[in-house]
């Protein structure tokens, strides 16, 4: 098959530069930084997009780690991404078993999805796009972003919500799968997650003197506070959990206690806790409806406990929109390249 002149040049410009995207990607995969803190990360992007002519702008949406990198001018703006946040307890060589890296605590980040892959995927894509538009006098824009603490979907509602895609004509985004496709009708759901944070601010006014002696100090009723609080929270949430939404449709929630509660002095009420909810749903109002639930729970808990407690956001999307027409256009090209080719190395490291 004889290709369009601008699609042959893609290809070759991803076969002649195969060794150095392996490379930064290994680099990446190294970097293997949390949500947040990908500094080393998303410096090595922004630096590599500069040295291809790329106009960057660094820390978008007040967000330290986020960039916005912008080739071409005029229509159609085309944008895509890399995500580059590592995971967690997931410390990992590049080995195809597990081996925690070494020199690193077992339970310090790694990549698994891979985001390494994912944000190097897509970097190919937009720059062999800009190698198209150099060579053949394209008009159209590019626009490629850093998006940080996806595994939180922490940054492109930021981005979206002050106003970053506006301007987009389309955006092509790309996830490491163990095959070669795209989506059709079936998308992501709503995602929303939330702390709720629980504050012993004033355990000396819960106890009253009953005693018919003098007690006071440690000896006197201590008031529930913050372990207490985040305890509750969790059992009762657990026990309305199965009451949150009819028995039908894909959803999930689940939990992480966020911190221990002042170790060193155990001989005081636990004066704080913290704990995150995350919840994924097809739809806006089943996501409301766990909301609601939760955040019931919470104000009742704290008043049991004699906390105070507060709400922050981590984030809040929506649920994705299919596009058929994007989808057949990518998928053509899919047909074209074909299936991924490996070696006899790859074969082998595959099989151990």
């Amino acid at each position: 098959m004889v290709l369009p002149r601008e699609k042959q040049t893609v290809l070759d410009w991803v076969d002649d530069n195969e060794r150095r995207l392996s490379d930064f990607h290994q680099l990446i995969w190294n970097y293997a930084e949390p949500a947040w803190r990908e500094y080393k990360s998303a410096k090595a992007y922004v630096e590599l997009l500069r040295r291809e002519g790329f106009n960057v702008v660094e820390g978008t949406g007040e967000m330290p780690t986020a960039f916005m990198a912008v080739y071409g001018s005029g229509k159609p703006v085309i944008a895509s991404y890399a995500e580059y946040d590592a995971v967690p307890g997931n410390s990992q060589k590049p080995l195809p078993y597990k081996a925690p890296r070494d020199g690193l605590h077992p339970w310090a980040a790694g990549h698994t999805d891979p985001h390494s892959a994912l944000g190097v995927s897509a970097l190919a894509g937009i720059l062999s796009a800009k190698e198209a538009i150099e060579k053949h006098g394209l008009k159209g824009t590019l626009k490629f972003f850093g998006e940080p603490a996806e595994k939180v979907c922490g940054s492109k509602p930021v981005h979206a919500a002050k106003g970053y895609f506006d301007s987009f004509d389309a955006s092509i985004c790309y996830h490491p799968s163990g095959y070669n496709t795209c989506n059709w009708e079936t998308h992501s759901g709503a995602y929303w997650s939330v702390i709720f944070t629980f504050e012993c601010v004033e355990p000396e006014k819960w106890f009253k003197p009953v005693h018919p002696g003098r007690i006071g100090g440690h000896a006197g009723g201590r008031c529930p506070a913050a372990i207490d609080a985040v305890c509750l929270m969790y059992t009762t949430t657990k026990y309305t959990k199965e009451a949150m939404l009819p028995h039908s449709g894909y959803w999930t929630l689940n939990e992480y206690i966020m911190t221990a509660g002042q170790c060193t002095s155990d001989n005081l009420p636990p004066r704080i806790s913290q704990i995150q909810y995350a919840w994924r749903v097809p739809t806006l109002e089943m996501a409301q409806r766990i909301y609601d639930v939760l955040e019931n729970n919470a104000r009742h808990v704290a008043e049991i406990t004699f906390c105070r407690l507060s709400v922050r956001w981590v984030t809040k999307t929506r649920v994705g929109l299919p596009n058929k027409t994007m989808a057949e256009a990518t998928f053509r090209n899919l047909e074209t390249v074909g299936p991924p080719v490996y070696g006899d190395e790859a074969k082998r490291v595959g099989r151990e």
